[in-house]
């Protein structure tokens, strides 16, 4: 999720990504710091996946149209559904919404019961 945070928050860079601002812009959204080999690793997959275009003669990095979409909507999906749904079991969450999460986690269990499934540690 940090990463698609990242490059939503490159869209308007006119420069680019470079592999540097990559890992400014990790290090301030996982709050910890991000060294260059994952950086790196992170720049070449999502080049060998076509969420970005390196600009040739260059070290720097533009998002595709793909990308773009890609970036937006995983970035919508945590702020919109991940977090509320993280926070539903919290205390101070609203009960319908409490109770909703129950209900998914029953199914769920019932689900993986009658499949035969274990459950993952």
């Amino acid at each position: 999720m940090a990463l698609a945070g990242a490059l939503t928050t490159t869209l308007l860079a006119a420069t680019g990504i470079t592999s540097k601002s990559l890992r400014a812009l990790m290090t301030g959204l996982l709050h910890a710091p991000c060294t260059p080999g994952p950086a790196t690793y992170d720049l070449r997959r999502l080049r060998l996946t076509g969420i970005i275009t390196r600009i040739e003669r260059t070290n720097r990095y533009v998002l595709t149209p793909d990308g773009i979409k890609v970036a937006v909507f995983y970035t919508k999906l945590h702020n919109r559904l991940l977090r509320p749904l993280l926070a539903a079991d919290q205390p101070q969450a609203p009960a319908p919404l409490r109770a909703a999460l129950r209900a998914i986690d029953q199914y769920v269990d019932d689900y993986i019961t009658r499949a035969r499934l274990t459950k993952a540690a």
